[in-house]
C-alpha cells in the first residue's frame, strides 16, 4: 500500500492486488481492485491527472499514455495486467525542465485550444513518431516495404485515434510534422 488517504473502501466482493508501476520515472506501489483501469489508477490513486478521462470507452484518445514505450489507451488497460510496467505520461516527457520536442512543437505551433486532449495528443504523437522511425506502415502508407514519409495524410492517419473537440488539427499536424522532419 502507498498510504493513500483518498483510497475508497473496496466493494464487498472486490479482489485486491498489489502492483508496482514505474510512473514518469518514479516507482509507485499500490493496491487496486483488479477491475481498476490504468487510467483510474493513475488519476484517482496516484494523483497523476495528466491523462484525461474523456469517453472512458477507448474512442477519444484523451487517456493515451506510453506504456513500456508504446502508446496505449489507459482507460482500456487493466492496471493489474501491467504490474511492473513503465508508464510515461505527458507530464513525464520533459527532462530536467526541458520540454520534449513534441511538447515544444505543440507550443510553437499553437496546437491546442482548451487543452483537454493535449496530454493524450502529445503522448500519441510521440508514439506515432517512434512507430514511423521504426518503419511501421499505417493504413495510408503508400509503399509498406519502405520507411513511411510523414505527409499530412500519414500523420492524420496515425493520430486518428485522438480527437480534439476544439478542432485544433490544423496546428496539431504541422507540429508533429516539424518534429518528425527534424529527426
Amino acid at each position: 500500500m502507498n498510504g493513500d488517504s483518498t483510497r475508497a473502501d473496496p466493494a464487498p466482493d472486490a479482489v485486491q492486488a498489489e502492483i508496482s508501476l514505474q510512473v514518469d520515472g518514479r516507482t509507485r506501489r499500490l493496491t487496486v481492485d483488479t477491475r481498476t483501469s490504468l487510467l483510474d489508477a493513475l488519476r484517482e490513486r496516484l494523483g497523476n491527472t495528466s491523462p484525461k478521462k474523456g469517453c472512458d470507452h477507448g474512442q477519444c484518445g484523451a487517456c493515451t499514455v506510453l506504456l513500456d514505450g508504446e502508446r496505449v489507451l489507459s482507460c482500456l488497460t487493466l492496471a493489474v495486467a501491467r504490474d511492473g510496467a513503465e508508464v510515461r505520461t505527458a507530464d513525464g516527457l520533459a527532462v530536467d525542465g526541458v520540454l520534449h520536442p513534441v511538447q515544444q512543437a505543440f507550443i510553437d505551433h499553437d496546437a491546442f485550444q482548451c487543452g483537454y486532449c493535449t496530454p493524450g495528443q502529445i503522448c500519441s504523437a510521440v508514439g506515432a513518431l517512434q512507430e514511423a522511425e521504426r518503419g511501421w506502415p499505417s493504413h495510408v502508407t503508400a509503399d509498406v516495404t519502405s520507411d513511411p514519409e510523414l505527409t499530412d495524410a500519414e500523420i492524420a492517419e496515425r493520430m486518428s485515434g485522438n480527437l480534439c473537440r476544439c478542432g485544433a488539427y490544423m496546428n496539431i499536424v504541422p507540429a508533429i510534422r516539424s518534429v518528425g522532419s527534424a529527426g
